[in-house]
């Protein structure tokens, strides 16, 4: 027998319906609902929940090849966690350019590092990019961190590669207009971003 089968007949048993089950296991009723008809498993969190509930072991709840789909989603879940955490805070870290000297400013034959919030001998135009760059991939962060209980399918495919568009947007643009220590910067992040991907 399989899982969505066992869970609708232990649910049967103690007659209750999916909504009770699912606030006796602090779920919400559509993932019941999910796991009954067979489109999807509990985390293992999910499964001790449900184990302690019915009062059976977890090997009663699940077949063996069950048990590795199960495991197997959950460490994905915890890497994709552990990735999109480390990516945020990278692209929230690029917040220092407003206020950490990255910025060269020609000032009487000599060149002064300043932040961008400093950085005044620039045209309007250069200055109104760079604060869409550097804002644009701090948004990125925010919303990486934000929903990262997100399912929607384009975000989840897609956030990771508009990081990685934003970031290199960002040095190409720092390499131009002669900006080495903020592209530098960038480069760095770019790469620890690049080994998380590769890694996983």
């Amino acid at each position: 027998m399989e899982f969505n089968e066992k869970l609708q007949q232990l649910r049967k048993q103690k007659e209750i319906t999916q909504e009770e089950l699912a606030v006796a296991i602090y779920v919400s009723r559509t993932a019941i609902s999910k796991w009954e008809s067979g489109r999807g498993y509990p985390s293992i969190d999910s499964l001790k929940a449900l184990s302690n509930f019915f009062g059976v072991t977890i090997d009663e709840l699940l077949s063996g090849e069950e048990l590795l789909i199960i495991a197997e989603e959950d460490t994905n879940k915890k890497r994709n966690y552990f990735r999109d955490l480390v990516f945020g805070l990278l692209d929230i870290c690029i917040a220092m350019f407003f206020f950490v000297p990255f910025f060269g400013q020609a000032t009487n034959e000599s060149v002064q590092a300043v932040s961008l919030l400093s950085f005044i001998e620039i045209s309007s135009y250069l200055r109104i990019v760079y604060f869409a760059i550097i804002i644009s991939i701090i948004t990125m962060g925010v919303l990486t961190l934000a929903l990262q209980k997100c399912q929607n399918t384009f975000w989840i495919k897609n956030k990771s590669k508009i990081s990685l568009i934003l970031n290199t947007v960002g040095i190409l643009i720092f390499i131009i207009s002669t900006q080495p220590y903020a592209a530098a910067f960038m480069f760095v992040l770019l790469i620890i971003k690049a080994l998380l991907l590769i890694k996983w």
